[in-house]
């Protein structure tokens, strides 16, 4: 085996003293992945480990990949991700998801976080009720994409106005108000939560904008896509790749 000290080292500190079976079944393809993930990958750029491990994190729930995502919490979690940031990351994922494809990752969590030791339920984040949640939501839009978002939830035509006024009572309203993730946070994992699950390009490429408004900027933005390709794979890194440069370009 030529698994390298970098990967070596990096793998020891996700999973302490855990060896992989693959070690035994399937070790030529553990040699040449720890290596570029573990080592190469994580080497590319300074991104820091804990916003790597969300943004990883993210991109196995809109993957769907249920036991990576399985495998990779607890490694989250002794990176410094905190257990009220896993949950803030699952729970928006249901926005931009649906609560159909979420809801195995709802159960992983609750099971991974109650194996160490937490108890649960967590502390409350909401700080929205029922009567003010649209106007929260309104503000999170303005905050997020700016002014012209101020009457985008009563736009549209009418037999369809009513998914517009959910987007910003629900989607931004119920979730971007939340504590344990602030706005570039937020905007963050739901760039990631769009380009894992791809076909969604155009909304790809207006959350690209939203992050470099917010201060992910275009090389940020290129770092996460970076440390999650090996969890997402080429075609839906490229895509989303040109979408960053798209933003990018029209920020200018």
């Amino acid at each position: 085996m030529a698994i390298t000290e970098n990967a070596k080292k990096y793998h020891e500190k996700m999973f302490p003293g855990y060896e992989s079976k693959f070690l035994v079944t399937d070790p030529e393809f553990i040699e040449r992945f720890d290596n570029f993930a573990f080592d190469e990958v994580v080497n590319q750029d300074d991104l820091d480990d804990r916003t790597r491990m969300m943004a990883i994190l993210s991109v196995l729930i809109g993957s769907q990949a249920i036991d990576e995502f399985k495998a990779f919490l607890p490694a989250a979690l002794n990176f410094g991700v905190t257990p009220v940031e896993a949950k803030e990351i699952v729970y928006q994922s249901v926005a931009y998801l649906g609560i159909g494809r979420v809801f195995p990752f709802l159960h992983a969590v609750n099971d991974v976080l109650t194996a160490r030791g937490v108890k649960l339920p967590l502390e409350g984040q909401a700080t929205t009720t029922t009567e003010n949640r649209l106007e929260a939501g309104i503000k999170a839009q303005v905050d997020i994409f700016g002014d012209s978002m101020k009457d985008f939830w009563k736009s549209g035509q009418e037999e369809s106005r009513h998914i517009n006024h959910w987007l910003a009572d629900n989607c931004f309203g119920d979730y971007y108000t939340r504590n344990g993730l602030d706005y570039k946070q937020r905007e963050m994992i739901t760039f990631c939560f769009l380009f894992a699950q791809g076909g969604c390009e155009p909304q790809l490429t207006s959350h690209a904008a939203a992050n470099i408004r917010l201060g992910n900027d275009k090389e940020f933005l290129i770092k996460v896509i970076s440390q999650c390709l090996p969890f997402s794979g080429y075609p839906r890194s490229l895509n989303a790749l040109r979408c960053v440069n798209e933003a990018a370009e029209k920020n200018k």
